[in-house]
């Protein structure tokens, strides 16, 4: 039988609309937003809806906004009868990764991404920092450039053999992107608040513990693969531990992938806004198929593509 595995989407992927639509057409959908803005305390749904774009573009806005709208696209695709056998999440995506595999109730995974959001934009208030995405070099590479920068910047996003993202200190990034550049590498700028993933963001990850300590967390009930350790998670007894690590480590998305490969996946199902992992699978994974849902249209895509 053919494996299917949901991606949820990343930070940096919000769009003012996003999953307007199956919203209007699937209750289970809506439910979801209902649901995080009563554990919210304020209508995300509107931002995420009507924007303004620089309100969606807060931390503390666009991360609740991009699990709901992927958990309701998961919603959506369930209510279609897609089945699943396994989940992962890029970054922020983890935590809808965490709600669709049973791991935490929906009313408490949006508790967690609520702590979790607004203590990074403290922690992004407090520490200037910047993002870059690297393409056209391996990772090694990548590597090699950051350890030769007088100043803090490191790599933190494995995304693929062609692109990994890198964060740390202003300077210190802008100095990297130039030796890019020099090379004739790409280096963007990536549209977010710090360098998160990096050490910049350790007083957010030593506040969110605390607030992570008060969730009860189960073992997932389907395959559950973790950013932190690049491969399938079997130990879930220590969820906060492992959450407040995530906060400043490195995603390592591609060893995911190749696992996942080697698990026998052939249908790479990304749920929430844009195709960015739908991407990442595509220029990583060669012969398998990947498709992402975040409207109507893309959702009868999917089912065409997958029946």
């Amino acid at each position: 039988m053919t494996k299917n595995i949901f991606l949820f989407s990343g930070q940096g992927s919000q769009y003012v609309g996003m999953a307007k639509e199956l919203c209007g057409k699937y209750p289970a959908a809506k439910a979801v937003f209902d649901t995080a803005n009563k554990v919210l305390g304020y209508d995300i749904a509107k931002i995420a809806f009507e924007g303004p774009e620089e309100e969606l573009n807060k931390t503390a806005n666009s991360q609740p906004a991009i699990m709901a709208c992927s958990l309701a696209a998961f919603e959506a695709a369930k209510a279609e009868g897609i089945t699943f056998d396994g989940v992962a999440g890029h970054s922020l995506g983890e935590y809808a990764a965490m709600v669709a595999a049973g791991v935490v109730t929906l009313e408490d995974g949006f508790r967690l991404i609520k702590a979790r959001a607004q203590a990074m934009q403290k922690a992004a208030e407090a520490n200037s920092g910047s993002m870059y995405a690297v393409i056209g070099l391996p990772a090694e590479e990548v590597e090699k450039v950051c350890e030769e920068i007088d100043g803090y910047v490191v790599p933190v996003n494995y995304n693929s053999a062609v692109q990994t993202v890198i964060a740390g200190e202003t300077s210190a990034c802008e100095k990297a992107a130039e030796i890019f550049t020099g090379i004739k590498k790409k280096a963007i700028k990536l549209n977010v608040a710090s360098a998160f993933h990096s050490q910049l963001m350790q007083s957010a990850a030593d506040e969110f513990i605390e607030a992570a300590k008060t969730v009860e967390f189960r073992p997932a009930e389907v395959e559950f693969y973790s950013n932190v350790l690049g491969t399938k998670l079997e130990d879930f007894s220590d969820m906060p531990q492992l959450l407040a690590k995530h906060i400043v480590s490195p995603v390592k998305f591609t060893s995911e992938l190749a696992e996942m490969e080697k698990a026998g996946y052939e249908n790479f199902i990304e749920l929430g806004p844009n195709k960015v992992l739908t991407g990442l699978v595509k220029k990583t994974l060669k012969g398998k198929n990947a498709v992402n849902i975040e409207n109507e249209a893309t959702l009868e895509k999917a089912l065409t593509f997958l029946n």
